[in-house]
């Protein structure tokens, strides 16, 4: 079985998360969604609520793609993470040039740490490709429209959020 780990904070997930994570169902025959525990990051939603958003939008996506999509939340290491749900390939969204230069380090220090865990990079589509989740908040708190860069449930929790 072909296994990839996606990682991330998801706070929240977007358009482009969304575009990533369909864009690997068709690599791999279980995709696992790994909700990153950081607390210095201090996220604006709890881990149970990134989760509970996570597992909405990817329910349906399953059912679609036929690809077994399970959400693992994590506060060890990627590598360590990867070997916890057997992960062969981890999946990375890149956004920018900017990105790449982050990920192309990490990739590097995955590879010493474990040079059989395979790194792919997936473009989002073009449209999605500005989103951030950093951003989104930001708009969210100004009371800006965001339904054009998350999903509809995702969106009214950041209406809520921030009312």
């Amino acid at each position: 079985m072909r296994i990839g780990l996606y990682p991330g904070t998801f706070d929240p997930i977007t358009l482009g998360h969304v575009d990533i994570i369909t864009r690997a169902t068709a690599l791999v025959d279980r995709l696992v969604i790994g909700v990153a525990i950081n607390r210095d990051k201090g996220p604006l939603f709890t881990l149970e609520e990134r989760v509970a958003m996570i597992e909405g939008e990817c329910h349906k996506l399953a059912r679609q793609t036929g690809c077994e999509i399970v959400v693992h939340p994590f506060e060890n290491l990627l590598i360590d993470c990867a070997h916890d749900v057997g992960a062969q390939t981890i999946i990375r969204g890149l956004r920018a040039v900017a990105d790449f230069e982050y990920e192309y380090q990490m990739v590097g220090m995955n590879r010493m740490l474990d040079s059989s865990i395979e790194t792919v990079f997936l473009m989002a589509e073009a449209r999605y490709q500005a989103i951030a989740s950093r951003l989104v908040k930001e708009i969210a708190r100004l009371k800006g429209d965001v339904s054009n860069f998350v999903p509809p449930v995702v969106n009214a929790k950041l209406i809520e959020k921030f009312a």
